[in-house]
């Protein structure tokens, strides 16, 4: 893009007026969890990328600070500040109007993130306060909000000059408000993630990130020269490849599209997709087009080579993502995505686009470099081949069943047949689940006992797996399949409860039995955890009787910490020690009702984090998961 367009306060076109955010956050950044909060992050960074994008920032800076705020900064052209013709500061506008921005238009840019134009106005109306200075034209202009409501007065509509500068850029100090999320303190370990897959996906720019929140500063600069090489390479650096890095770019139906992909010696598949630097967690339509038309090049080698007979079937999309390791970014002048969030790209043309880059010049590619094809078809052969043999276990193991999941003597299944009402309580051992049992209600709640830790998943092979009796009563129960690495027999239509709720002691024993169900449900049924179906029940810990006033229930130290300076008078405490401990009528009212229990959503918002945290903690490698252990005792948490 050139830089002499013009981008004034006339670039800022508004679509409607900002209401409602502070009463339903989730509609705008997902939720109010720590997912949430980190988002605020996101939105404002987006922003200074689609500078970059535009071809007027190089360096991006975010500090964590100390007071809990977060400050991001950028050497832009600076948010105009010039008076628009809806009468005050186009900056003002954009801070305080839904759906205000230079994203409308295409002359300012070409590609962005933030196609909303809602971003700064949410993180603006989420927030204790922010403080905004834009240098532009050679002054520093000043703004700030509290809960989105200006409190600096405009000076004949506009924004007081504060000082002079030569540069240009715009720096955002926030603090999230402790009235609307759930936890205040930013998560370093994401949002350095997130900045570092930013600096892959952009070569030539530059992202200082700073945790001012310790004894000592954390310094990070991000700049990453071989863009989404690079990345791939740091996705496979504790792994053995097969081959080289191959880098693919082209365009279509003006789409930019760049791929990047490795096989490694391993079977499984981690595809990511980016939009205009936007991590894409449930894929999208420019993830169709590369796997199918990926898929169609392999399988159209194989027969010229004659690897493929004419009596043999292809290989499945699976065979042949098997081992592989691929960043897809593209760049999209008008992206659609499902939700705020961007969470799922939308469009059809990003499919046509993206299968056409990848058709041409993988062919390319392949054409001059036979090794590494044989290679790649190679690692499609032995998933094949695995795959046929899964197939024929997964028949013996689940289709020939001796008992259907209703009588098999562990599942007390609801009376509804209401999926969408439906809940399973996963309940470790035969006590609590007795209780659970006489507690629930009939007609929605089904309760599910298990005897013990299941299986590791994360260190047993696909037949010991399904072979595990309290993993196969889950997998009837729930109804929708399973997915693994050598196919996908996973339909989450199929699935017979809204909510798969897991309900462990409040000790060791009971997290590591959570964390044992989490990856299951994460190798081998992620989209229950993607589609916000998994919930971890919160029983309390201890039960408050005043002699005087209401009892409560307390879910944890700190709760009752606060109980006892805010509670004047004596008072009994009840410490239980296990589900098994509350009768019936105790267990509902803290753990079954649904009025009155407190349950914690399961949420991957990090994939690639995710997946090393699961396989350094749940796999075979001592040593990495000591030093995991020992670096994060202090700060841990179920916030996946």
């Amino acid at each position: 893009m050139t830089k002499n367009v013009k981008y004034d306060a006339d670039s800022i076109s508004v679509l409607e007026g900002l209401e409602a955010v502070r009463k339903r956050p989730g509609m705008y950044i997902g939720s109010v969890s720590r997912k949430g909060l980190n988002h605020l992050i996101y939105e404002i960074v987006d922003n200074s990328v689609d500078e970059h994008l535009a071809g007027f920032c190089d360096k991006i800076w975010v500090y964590l600070e100390k007071d809990g705020s977060a400050t991001i900064s950028d050497n832009g052209r600076g948010i105009p500040v010039g008076m628009h013709k809806k009468g005050m500061s186009a900056e003002r506008l954009v801070f305080t109007t839904l759906h205000a921005g230079g994203k409308f238009d295409d002359s300012v840019y070409k590609t962005s993130g933030g196609l909303h134009g809602v971003g700064s106005s949410v993180v603006n109306a989420l927030s204790a306060y922010l403080d905004i200075k834009v240098s532009r034209e050679g002054m520093i202009h000043h703004d700030r909000y509290e809960r989105g409501i200006p409190v600096i007065e405009l000076e004949n509509g506009l924004l007081p000059v504060v000082g002079k500068s030569t540069k240009t850029g715009t720096t955002i100090n926030f603090l999230p408000d402790d009235t609307i999320f759930e936890k205040t303190r930013f998560k370093s370990d994401e949002v350095k993630s997130r900045l570092h897959e930013t600096a892959y996906l952009n070569p030539k720019l530059t992202i200082i990130f700073e945790d001012r929140r310790g004894e000592t500063v954390e310094h990070i600069e991000y700049h990453e020269e071989d863009g989404i090489i690079g990345f791939i390479k740091d996705l496979n650096k504790n792994v053995d490849p097969v081959h080289e890095v191959v880098y693919l770019k082209g365009e279509s139906e003006n789409i930019m599209v760049e791929v990047a992909f490795q096989y490694i010696n391993e079977f499984r598949e981690n595809v990511l997709g980016f939009c205009n630097n936007i991590y894409n967690a449930e894929g999208g339509t420019h993830l169709t087009g590369f796997k199918t038309a990926f898929t169609n090049v392999i399988n159209n080698y194989a027969r010229e080579l004659g690897i493929l007979k004419e009596k043999d079937s292809n290989f499945t999309g699976a065979d042949v993502r098997n081992g592989m390791t691929a960043v897809v970014s593209i760049k999209h002048p008008s992206p659609r995505f499902e939700g705020q969030t961007k969470t799922k790209l939308d469009n059809p043309d990003a499919t046509r686009a993206t299968a056409k880059v990848t058709t041409d010049e993988v062919i390319l590619f392949f054409d001059k470099n036979l090794d590494t094809l044989k290679n790649v078809i190679g690692c499609a052969e032995k998933a094949a081949k695995i795959r046929k043999t899964e197939e024929r276990a997964k028949t013996n193991l689940l289709v020939k069943q001796k008992f259907s999941f209703d009588s098999n003597g562990k599942l007390a299944n609801c009376e509804s047949r209401n999926a969408g009402e439906c809940e399973i309580f996963i309940v470790e051992g035969d006590s609590a689940g007795g209780s659970a049992k006489t507690a629930r209600n009939r007609m929605y709640q089904a309760i599910l006992p298990i005897r013990g830790k299941i299986l590791n998943v994360e260190k047993a092979s696909i037949d010991k797996v399904l072979a595990n009796a309290e993993i196969k009563t889950m997998i009837n129960a729930f109804g929708c399949g399973f997915s693994e690495g050598y196919g996908n027999d996973f339909d989450i239509t199929k699935l017979r409860y809204e909510k798969i709720i897991i309900m462990a002691d409040a000790d060791v024993d009971g997290a590591h039995i959570s964390t044992l169900l989490l990856t299951l449900f994460y190798r081998f049924m992620p989209e229950l955890i993607y589609e916000g179906h998994v919930y971890i029940a919160m029983p309390p810990l201890y039960k408050a009787i005043p002699s005087k006033g209401e009892e409560e229930y307390l879910y944890d130290d700190k709760a009752l910490e606060h109980y006892r300076r805010r509670h004047k008078g004596p008072f009994t405490l009840q410490r239980y020690k296990g589900l098994g401990e509350m009768d019936a009528e105790q267990l509902w009212e803290t753990t079954l009702n649904p009025e009155t229990r407190m349950l914690k959503l399961v949420e991957i918002e990090d994939a690639r984090m995710a997946s090393e945290v699961t396989e350094m903690l749940m796999g075979t490698e001592v040593p990495p998961r000591r030093a995991f252990i020992y670096e994060h005792a202090q700060d841990a948490e179920l916030d996946i």
